[in-house]
């Protein structure tokens, strides 16, 4: 076999096979259920694969009961007062003395390795001061939470509904209070990656995990021949494991980088090998069903330094929303290098300010558009390196572009083998337990935002995607399915208040939102924040201080909606105050990025605008030297004239989906294999094929082609923009 290496990484060229849960799409929504293999194709030349194990995975999918939810205390906090802390989640109460403790309660020492004592220190991340440019690291901090009052002012018809709304912002404050007595305050509950994880120091590495219900956890890994009675963890009375290797007598760290490593842990499920809850990387070896958890810690002179200065945020968003692996007008899964030197350029001809990067957190099934999370805080090496993105990254700050990541805190993948989904054995982990705990349409797991360990790990985790990689904000995936316990599913938000201030309110949810705005805003003032909501709630971008959940922007969802129906309907019937109700119908105060169609329009089994226009004369009919029909015609000046007041009218930033800027004549369709229901019949699939997952740049460049002249005045447009709401 062919190897060969990637910052330090030994990976073989092979190809290889792949899990699929098997997805069907909804209304621009991912349902799916069973499992399939499908061969994946030599599809670029810097594949990122780890080598096969030697060890067999065993785990199982037993539904437990719940396990409990407990606190681990932070190292700052001192321990010595004596009054008591409820923990909600259980009911269970602590004296604050057990809750809180010094730095050694969370230290669980080997009493099997004498000399580990002799040299074990308190692990601390180690941490590199990077200046750029001439800019100055200034001090940042979270603001203390405000009076709320300021959104009755704002809209007094919210007075009716005072009473929910001070309990939802009297709840807030108290986690606030909470947070700031066990933890230090959100800015140090917000950096749970320098105390859970692989944690290196100078003298050796520290492994911590949460794992309630686990009875017994070993790390095992290349490092020690998967041997699980090598490392055997310790458990303090929180539910943390914990271990520490010393560095070998070289100096050099116990665990080489590129090294594949897992938890084992004896759960009420059975034995299990599980891929670490905080895992920075994340590969699949070829032949393999599971992923591999990779140990990334390249040497210093490999480790990619940011060269340039993040940029302002601008007045006016114009968001090219972007998918790494389909940016290709090959049929195959692109790149971080290839987007960085191909697509960035493009993407600043065009106009646009941001670029938001769908898929980047790790998922095990393609299909799912990155919408089935696995590995929270490991980029997807399905397109490169770690080191790869950040260089991506980099070259849009150079270009003055925003980069701003796609991120799903509303679900997690319902994956045992690779995921959070049953991690220590027990069904309420990470998750609500039961029905609760499961979304029916989407086939996946709901975080419980009620527990503390959950708030540690999303808040977190949002934080590590703006610090360690510099991204310049989110775009907030699937948040009125956070904010309801219906999910959004099923009901018709007509704008009445009882819709959105009651008991079908997942008051937790909105409150973790409350924090993570505020962690964000406060420590990274320039991010942008930007929340999916299709119900239209009240005070959903309004600040937190003032009684609001705190997004910059809201999804303008309805006005993507609103065009579809138009389309649908005879010319006559189209009526320019019902379109133009729909484009400024938005709250006072409470900004929105609109768009006339995004991804959720381009997938198979929808249609994009272009092609509701054209249909299939845009196959025979978009050659220039050739005859046009009156369809191409009336389409072509729809789809200028439809952005055009979309862009106008439709709100405070703009959004476009890669490739529909020039009508892309093909829908999204993801490589997939026949699906096989239970009661016997047989979907069929398209033969495992990325001809349709790629988008077709070269039709909107070609000068030839009508395509070209819908993308240039897509470009007029933007530069137009640009030029009228100028604030660089």
């Amino acid at each position: 076999m062919v190897y060969y290496t990637v910052s330090g990484i030994r990976f073989p060229c092979a190809p290889s096979l792949y899990k699929s849960q098997l997805t069907s799409f909804h209304g621009g929504r991912r349902t799916s259920s069973g499992l399939s293999f499908l061969l994946k194709k030599e599809l670029f030349p810097r594949k990122i694969f780890a080598g096969k194990s030697s060890y067999e995975s065993d785990s199982s999918n037993l539904t437990v009961s719940a396990s409990e939810k407990v606190l681990v205390p932070d190292d700052q906090i001192d321990g010595s007062s004596s009054s008591t802390y409820q923990l909600e989640t259980t009911g269970t109460v602590l004296e604050e003395s057990q809750v809180l403790g010094d730095a050694e309660s969370l230290v669980m020492e080997d009493d099997k390795n004498v000399e580990e004592d002799e040299v074990k220190k308190e692990s601390v991340p180690l941490h590199e001061t990077i200046s750029i440019g001439k800019s100055e690291s200034k001090p940042r901090s979270i603001p203390p939470p405000g009076s709320g009052q300021r959104i009755y002012d704002i809209d007094p018809s919210l007075a009716g509904f005072r009473q929910h709304l001070d309990y939802r912002y009297s709840q807030y404050k108290r986690l606030r209070e909470e947070i700031d007595k066990y933890e230090g305050g959100l800015d140090a509950f917000s950096r749970g990656f320098e105390k859970f994880g692989f944690l290196r120091s100078e003298t050796g590495i520290t492994y911590r995990e949460w794992a309630p219900g686990a009875t017994w956890a070993a790390l095992i890994g290349d490092f020690n021949n998967w041997n699980p009675n090598a490392d055997v963890m310790t458990r303090n009375e929180f539910g943390v494991w914990e271990i520490f290797l010393p560095n070998n007598a070289d100096g050099s760290p116990p665990i080489p980088h590129g090294s594949r490593v897992k938890i084992r842990m004896d759960t009420p499920s059975g034995i299990k090998d599980s891929i670490p809850a905080w895992i920075k990387f994340s590969v699949q070896a070829p032949g393999e069903i599971p992923y591999n958890a990779i140990y990334y810690d390249p040497p210093k002179e490999e480790k990619y330094v940011f060269k340039h200065p993040q940029p302002k945020r601008p007045k006016s968003l114009r968001i090219y929303e972007s998918h790494v692996g389909m940016s290709s007008t090959e049929p195959i899964i692109n790149t971080y290098a290839n987007f960085r030197d191909d697509m960035l350029p493009r993407i600043k001809k065009l106009g646009y300010n941001a670029v938001q990067i769908m898929a980047i957190q790790e998922h095990s099934y393609y299909a799912s558009f990155g919408y089935h999370v696995t590995n929270f805080f490991a980029p997807s090496s399905r397109f490169g390196t770690p080191d790869d993105l950040k260089s991506l990254i980099d070259k849009a700050h150079e270009l003055g572009l925003l980069v701003l990541m796609d991120v799903v805190h509303s679900h997690a993948s319902n994956n045992t083998l690779d995921g959070l989904n049953m991690f220590d054995g027990t069904d309420s982990h990470y998750f609500h337990s039961g029905s609760r705990g499961h979304h029916w349409l989407w086939d996946s797991r709901l975080f419980n935002y009620g527990s503390w360990e959950v708030l540690r790990f999303l808040l977190s985790n949002a934080r590590w995607w703006l610090e360690e990689y510099r991204f310049d904000g989110f775009r907030f995936d699937g948040v009125t399915s956070m904010m309801y316990t219906h999910h959004g599913l099923q009901v018709a938000f007509t704008g009445n208040y009882n819709e959105y201030f009651g008991y079908a309110t997942d008051v937790d949810a909105v409150i973790y939102l409350m924090l993570v705005n505020d962690m964000i805003h406060g420590l990274f003032p320039e991010a942008v924040t930007i929340g999916e909501d299709v119900s239209g709630k009240p005070t959903f971008c309004i600040p937190v201080e003032d009684g609001g959940v705190g997004f910059d922007y809201r999804l303008h969802m309805a006005i993507a909606d609103k065009w579809i129906e138009i389309l649908k309907k005879r010319d006559e019937d189209w009526k320019m105050g019902d379109i133009v109700h729909t484009l400024t119908n938005r709250r006072w105060l409470e900004k929105c990025v609109a768009y006339a169609e995004s991804h959720d329009q381009a997938l198979v089994g929808d249609k994009t605008i272009a092609f509701w226009l054209m249909d299939k004369d845009m196959y025979d009919f978009m050659a220039r030297d050739r005859p046009s029909t009156p369809l191409i015609d009336r389409g072509i000046a729809l789809h200028k004239m439809i952005r055009l007041i979309t862009m106008g009218l439709g709100g405070e930033g703009y959004l476009n989906f890669m490739g529909n800027e020039f009508g892309h004549p093909e829908w999204i369709d993801f490589p997939r294999g026949d699906r096989h229901l239970p009661n016997g019949k047989v979907i069929p699939g398209n033969n495992h094929s990325y001809d349709k997952c790629r988008r077709r740049f070269d039709l909107g460049d070609a000068d030839y082609l009508r395509y070209h002249g819908m993308q240039e005045f897509d470009q007029a447009m933007q530069h137009l923009e640009e030029a009228y709401v100028h604030d660089f």
